[in-house]
């Protein structure tokens, strides 16, 4: 090691400061930050890379910090990547649609590297990011899922209905055979007699509807 000292004259005497008896420059680093911060953000995650000089890439570890652009940095979330490799993802799901956000990250000598030890780099420049919104799907889906919702009520009504009567449906069936037996070529079946084909076909349209809408 080496010892570190400080020299001075006071009022014409020489004076001597030991500052470190014993001084390791292993155990005093300051890096550089990274450099080339990018970033790259999809709707399920978001991936940011770094570049650092390569004979140290494997002794390293990094500190990323992220937050809303409009916000402080003393609000920002911090990020430790898992592993020494120069980038981290983040699932998209932490990003709000539509806002900005800016990230930046700094890096040190890995607290397992037992040859060296430091204190964190200075924050690298900065990267900004977007998450993209997905409105129109989301309406498409909303309105698709709000017909199914109204559809069901009504296709149960009509089939309890339909079995609350199905005692009556023989009575129905012979009453529609002797009544067609009594009108006349010039006559029109009344609407009280077309009302269960009308109600039958009815209950169809909506179990199609709500098949396409499926």
């Amino acid at each position: 090691g080496y010892r570190v000292s400080l020299q001075g004259n006071f009022f014409g005497n020489n004076h001597t400061y030991i500052t470190f008896a014993e001084y390791n420059p292993r155990e005093h680093i300051k890096l550089d930050p990274p450099l080339n911060i990018q970033s790259n953000i999809t709707a399920s995650k978001c991936q940011i890379q770094w570049t650092v000089p390569q004979y140290l890439a494997e002794i390293l570890q990094y500190q990323l910090q992220y937050k809303e652009q409009s916000m402080s940095w003393e609000i920002a979330l911090n990020k430790t990547p898992p592993s020494s490799l120069p980038q981290i993802e983040i699932e998209g799901t932490e990003f709000r649609s539509g806002i900005s956000y800016i990230a930046r990250v700094r890096c040190k000598v890995s607290e397992n590297e037992g040859s060296y030890q430091s204190q964190w780099s200075d924050w690298s420049q900065t990267t900004v990011f977007q998450r993209a919104g997905i409105p129109e799907l989301s309406e498409k889906l909303f309105n698709s899922r709000t017909l199914q919702f109204l559809f069901i009520p009504l296709s149960f009504g009509t089939l309890l209905y339909l079995f609350w009567n199905r005692k009556f449906s023989s009575r129905i069936h012979n009453n529609l055979i002797l009544n067609c037996c009594f009108l006349t070529s010039g006559q029109k079946a009344s609407p009280a007699l077309t009302f269960p084909h009308q109600l039958l076909s009815f209950s169809h349209s909506i179990i199609c509807t709500m098949g396409i809408l499926r």
